[in-house]
């Protein structure tokens, strides 16, 4: 059935494509329902039973910072927080965020907004629908959002230092560099200067009545769209919202929704914005072109030329990433694609970027321009084109072998793109036909000829902006300073493109195979266990969780512990060997290229006290993931050219990073907690000339040198009689070169007892950082695996409850806690924010009276019992997952702990009382640091 109604899509393609006088638009996928209140609110809905009893609620605003008039920048962005202070049916502050908790909902993951340019999105997500009634209260949410938000003054009020302080912690060096290249790249278009943050000024002092004018005036059915995808009876949710949105009137000679233009410019515009704060120098050339207009996107011509600008984009970036690994690179790092001229929706732009070496902007700008010189000069050549073609059509086949197994977001995002850009949502299986269609037309006239059209012309419509950090020492090209690089590079000789790979065959010779020496077909959790010849374990587990999806992970003691203190710098090092060097008879450029149109991913990884591996695969691709496994095992690859551009890259990254207040931040974090260790010494600007590669070469080896130890787990749609063979050849013919490596030398320790350390710093923003750290050691179980995340769940919530909310003192307070395998329970409560410097001492002791009260009183059975209900909502969805099931495999069979089996009766059964134990189990060790670093006119709290 299904391959009899791709061939009637194809059939169909062809004959729009031979009746070249009909423009047929694309179809609407047939199984979503779309349809128009009369009131003119659009509504989606698509059954999906991927994830069972969840839904995703969204409502999409055709409103966003574009629309507000001068006295009222920012309020977008204030109206989207105050959406969750109080509507008609969810009076007060946060009754709404309230009830969505208590039915395992959590603010900030499944419930949350952002305000754009040119759009606002409210989203419910993943909300379980284990009761008739939670249905009808998402959609009422997304009524009131609509057009019954409160807009109390009070909450008002209370909303505008949050927002301060939201300003506070995103106003760093690239929103203040953003904030200098804007009038220039948008001189004359209302674009230059409506960035969704706002005016401070204006947020802190305007009137209530200003807000609530831009509420109603643009808030409304005919730019609104609701958006319900999930497991739903769609024609039931369709009646619902045909009732329930009724009430909304119809909007009586509205305002005119005006998409601002961006203007054209005849000559070259060019660009300069420096930072006190900015770590790295980029340059970016945009290349204006016009939008494809709203009323031809859905059809075939537009789709052609998204995948025509997608294409040259990814080619020429593969090219400038060849060039970044050579020594003497004329960048840090290089790329090119096609899409919004910055935020603008009216205008596009081809757009190429580099990151530049100090002081050297007009040798990165040169290197840009002559490889798309090249281009246009040249072309791109066969061998291209066919690789790209292949990484497009794995995609799709990847995507449509598991087209009813997608996630709510994928259709979503489809259908907020198609109601605020009227972007087609045609559904996978005549994408994927229609795609396969375009791919056979395109050659290499096609794509050349794009790239003329849109890189020719190069100064009607081109902007340079240029950016980096503002120090006296580094100086920057004047506006003929550049105008001269690109009549140089237009007068120049460049020679074609050639492509440098020459094998595709990842092993010419095929190791001598191992055996499968023992199995054991009733392993934990339905898996099958293998013992290989060799030494090493293998896990198995089959699961329909998707229709075409393996995940591998591989798992051994060792990691940096092995290495002597003198070596630190080095050993945090090893994991770029592979990604620097290649692996086997390629370089890192070679192999991406050698495995075009494969889905076979591997990343080998080297931890403080493991060594590791992480790969993906199709059933078609699992022997080239084995054979990648094989190579990074036995054959990582010395590329001294490619280890000196690495090095450049990372003398630019290392060398300002001094000026980044946050790097001062982290590393008095990283001495406050380790003292003087040289175990946690970061690496420097200084250290990296002194650099030894074969070292790095030689521990990476080390690392894989045993074999043996490793134990493998692969989950997912899996043939035993396939993989078997494979696993013998690629991974039971390793042999172990050396005895198991020493594992776990605790060369140092954390900080015990009281430690404070505050500090000034200078800063452009002035703001105060605050980390506070708890540590003890705590018996390593399953009980007290699930109460510390309790804890640190309710943390959250207490702390948007009291530092946020009712001090307005933050804009959100970061808790995390982890316990530690080595050593054995060591346990971390971290507890991080940002705020105005001369509230620091007021809200430390909020945080610290927060903390105590649960220790000492418990936490509230309501923040409880929402987050309980949460963990278990999450944990039903994490076991529909391959990927839990990897990791929780690896840590039955590696770790020897079984952390599944007994979750939810152990859940269950813990009460608030529990987390009172814990809580004060770890503050009764009294270890406490404290790290708090303010702008330096700030002498005292």
């Amino acid at each position: 059935m299904i391959k009899k109604l791709i061939l009637q899509i194809i059939v169909s393609i062809i004959v729009l494509h031979t009746n070249a006088q009909t423009i047929v638009d694309i179809p609407m996928d047939t199984t979503v329902k779309k349809g128009v209140l009369s009131n003119g609110l659009t509504y989606y809905i698509k059954k999906n039973t991927y994830k069972s009893k969840k839904a995703d609620f969204y409502i999409v605003q055709k409103v966003g910072s574009m629309q507000e008039e001068d006295n009222q920048s920012g309020l977008a962005h204030f109206l989207e927080h105050m959406a969750f202070n109080g509507t008609k049916n969810y009076p007060g502050r946060k009754t709404m965020l309230d009830y969505l908790e208590k039915n395992g909902a959590k603010f900030g993951v499944n419930v949350n907004a952002y305000t754009s340019y040119d759009e606002t999105v409210y989203n419910l997500s993943d909300i379980p629908l284990t009761r008739d009634g939670i249905m009808d209260s998402c959609l009422l949410i997304l009524h009131d959002w609509s057009h019954f938000i409160t807009l109390d003054n009070n909450e008002i009020d209370k909303e505008r230092d949050i927002i301060k302080e939201e300003w506070r912690t995103r106003n760093n060096a690239d929103q203040r560099i953003y904030a200098k290249l804007f009038p220039i790249m948008f001189e004359g278009s209302k674009y230059a200067n409506r960035m969704p943050i706002g005016d401070m000024e204006i947020v802190e002092n305007f009137p209530y009545q200003v807000i609530k004018d831009y509420y109603n005036k643009w808030y409304r059915p005919d730019l609104q769209a609701i958006i319900i995808v999930g497991d739903v009876d769609a024609d039931k949710v369709e009646q619902r919202i045909k009732s329930m949105f009724a009430d909304i009137p119809k909007p009586i000679n509205p305002a005119e929704r005006i998409y601002y233009p961006v203007k054209d410019n005849k000559e070259r515009i060019v660009a300069v914005a420096t930072d006190p704060e900015a770590t790295s120098s980029s340059v970016s050339v945009y290349f204006k072109h016009n939008i494809i207009e709203l009323g031809k996107r859905q059809q075939k011509d537009a789709i052609k030329k998204s995948i025509l600008s997608n294409m040259g984009g990814q080619l020429l970036s593969d090219r400038y990433q060849e060039i970044a690994r050579k020594s003497g690179a004329p960048f840090t790092g290089a790329s090119a694609y096609d899409g919004q001229y910055s935020v603008s929706v009216t205008k596009n732009a081809f757009i190429l970027a580099a990151g530049c070496k100090e002081n050297q902007v007009i040798t990165a700008l040169t290197a840009l321009l002559r490889e798309k010189n090249r281009i246009l000069k040249h072309g791109f050549i066969q061998s291209e084109l066919d690789r790209y073609k292949l990484n497009m059509l794995q995609y799709y086949d990847q995507l449509y072998s598991n087209k009813d197994k997608q996630p709510n977001d994928g259709y979503v995002q489809a259908y907020i793109q198609n109601f605020i850009q009227n972007e087609p949502a045609m559904g996978i299986e005549y994408e994927y036909a229609l795609i396969k269609d375009i791919l056979n037309e395109i050659d290499l006239q096609s794509i050349n000829s794009y790239m003329g059209s849109v890189l020719e012309n190069d100064s009607e419509n081109v902007v340079v902006t240029i950016e980096g950090p503002q120090r006296a020492d580094i100086l920057y090209p004047s506006k003929e300073q550049v105008n001269e690089v690109f009549a140089s590079v237009r007068l120049s000789d460049i020679e074609p493109y050639s492509d440098t790979l020459e094998s595709t065959s990842l092993i010419d010779v095929l190791p001598e195979a191992g055996k499968v020496v023992k199995v054991d077909k009733n392993g934990q959790f339905g898996s099958t266990v293998w013992k290989l010849s060799n030494g090493i374990t293998i896990v198995l587990k089959h699961t329909d969780f998707k229709n075409d999806q393996i995940v591998m992970s591989g798992l051994s003691y060792g990691g940096t512990s092995m290495f002597e203190d003198n070596e630190v710098l080095e050993a945090g090092l090893i994991n770029i060997v592979p990604s620097v060097g290649g692996v086997g008879a390629f370089s890192s450029s070679d192999l991406q290229k050698v495995l075009a149109g494969n889905s076979a991913q591997v990343a080998p990884s080297v931890s403080q006290w493991t060594q590791s591996f992480s790969g993906t695969s199709t059933k078609k691709d699992l022997e080239t993931m084995l054979q990648l496994v094989y190579l990074y095992f036995t054959s990582p690859r010395r590329d001294n050219e490619a280890f000196t551009s690495f090095s450049e890259r990372l003398k630019e990254q290392l060398r300002n990073n001094e000026m980044d207040p946050s790097a001062a931040f982290s590393d008095s974090v990283r001495t406050a907690l380790y003292a003087s260790s040289p175990r946690a010494k970061g690496l420097k600007y200084r250290d990296v000339d002194n650099l030894d590669y074969s070292r790095i070469i030689e521990m990476y080896q080390q690392s894989f040198a045993v074999p043996s130890s490793f134990t493998f787990v692969f989950v997912g749609t899996i043939d035993e009689s396939v993989l078997q063979p494979l696993v013998e050849q690629y991974l039971g013919s390793l042999s172990s070169v050396a005895k198991s490596p020493d594992c776990c030398n605790l060369r140092y320790g954390m900080r015990k007892g009281e430690y404070s350390k505050h500090f000034n710093q200078t800063m452009e923003t002035p703001m105060s950082s605050i980390m506070k750290i708890y540590s003890g050691m705590i018996g390593r179980n399953v009980k007290n695996s699930i109460s510390l995340g309790i804890l640190n769940q309710i943390l959250d919530i207490v702390y948007t409850r009291t530092i946020r909310e009712a001090e307005g003192g933050t804009y959100g307070v970061n808790t995390n806690i982890s316990v530690n395998r080595v050593p054995d329970g060591e346990t971390l409560l971290q507890i991080t924010y940002t705020t105005e410097p001369g509230k620091v001492s007021a809200l430390n002791a909020q945080i610290d009276k927060e903390l105590k009260n649960i220790a000492e009183v418990g936490p509230s059975d309501t923040d409880f019992n929402k987050v309980k209900e949460y963990l278990l909502k999450n944990y039903d969805d994490q076991k529909k997952q391959n990927q839990y099931w990897v990791s929780h495999l690896l840590t039955y069979y590696f770790y020897s702990e079984d952390f599944s089996s007994d979750y939810y009766s152990t859940l269950e059964n813990i009460t608030p009382d529990d987390i009172k134990s814990i809580a004060k189990e770890l503050l009764s060790q009294d270890n406490h640091i404290e790290v708090i670093m303010s702008p330096n006119e700030i002498i005292s709290f």
